[in-house]
């Protein structure tokens, strides 16, 4: 289960896209008047005039699961599962849609809400995508949902920029460790594939090293942020202690 954070200026082309779909089903609604796109518009519309100072009251969360659950995943429990991922990103009080798609494998539903709520306030944004992470990870375990497969899996085809060439890390270091017994040859191999290796160094003396960095395309992530397996403690366990013998030149890495 993923969840994907929109705002928007308009609400008719947000209920167009989310009804507009093959077999689009509203799952649950409040406050809005069910019929046609304009009706369900003009009900976003009117309460969004208690604040007109708003230039984006249009929310637009898409919600994801994994097809692994999908037999489980009735029309009532996918509901139950929105609402109260609403709930706990303190998205209530307020008008809104759910929408249930069926043109993609994986299930999902689109959340149409007004951030302007009933009150003309509006709905607090604050530190939503950490929110975000914390509340789906939170539904995950309480409804036993699929977490997400290996990042190997994951098709790079379907990616931009630094996310797809965080992946590409991932990848490249995971088949670099598979050959590599030494930081040299970990080097090498991540060479080979595309990916500079950098040592951080506690000082300007570089005589203490005290993390790693992966670069590619421009792109550059501490090893952590790939994988947890991939912070320089770990690596330099599992490579041994060879590090402090290779000089600070070496440190870009591009060739070994």
């Amino acid at each position: 289960m993923i969840g994907k954070l929109k705002k928007g200026a308009s609400f008719g082309g947000c209920v167009r896209y989310v009804t507009g779909k093959d077999e689009a089903k509203i799952i649950v609604s409040d406050g809005v008047l069910l019929g046609t796109n304009a009706e369900i518009t003009q009900s976003f519309e009117l309460q969004r005039q208690l604040n007109p100072r708003i230039k984006k009251p249009v929310g637009h969360i898409a919600l994801s699961f994994k097809p692994e659950d999908k037999p489980r995943l009735t029309d009532e429990f996918m509901a139950k599962i929105a609402l109260e991922y609403m709930r706990m990103m303190g998205i209530t009080d307020t008008l809104f849609i759910i929408v249930r798609h069926h043109n993609t494998y994986n299930p999902h539903c689109h959340i149409v809400y007004n951030r302007i709520n009933n009150e003309g306030k509006l709905i607090s944004e604050a530190h939503d995508y950490r929110r975000n992470e914390q509340v789906t990870k939170a539904l995950k375990s309480k409804y036993g949902l699929t977490y997400g497969t290996d990042k190997s899996k994951t098709s790079t085809r379907k990616l931009r920029n630094a996310e797809r060439a965080k992946y590409e890390i991932h990848n490249a270091v995971k088949d670099a460790l598979k050959v590599a017994d030494s930081w040299q040859k970990f080097k090498n191999e991540l060479s080979k594939r595309g990916v500079r290796l950098e040592l951080v160094y506690k000082d300007k003396e570089r005589s203490k090293v005290q993390g790693i960095r992966f670069c590619k395309d421009g792109y550059s992530f501490k090893g952590t942020q790939i994988s947890r397996e991939y912070s320089f403690v770990k690596l330099d366990a599992r490579l041994g202690t060879e590090y402090n013998r290779v000089s600070p030149r070496a440190e870009s890495m591009q060739g070994g």
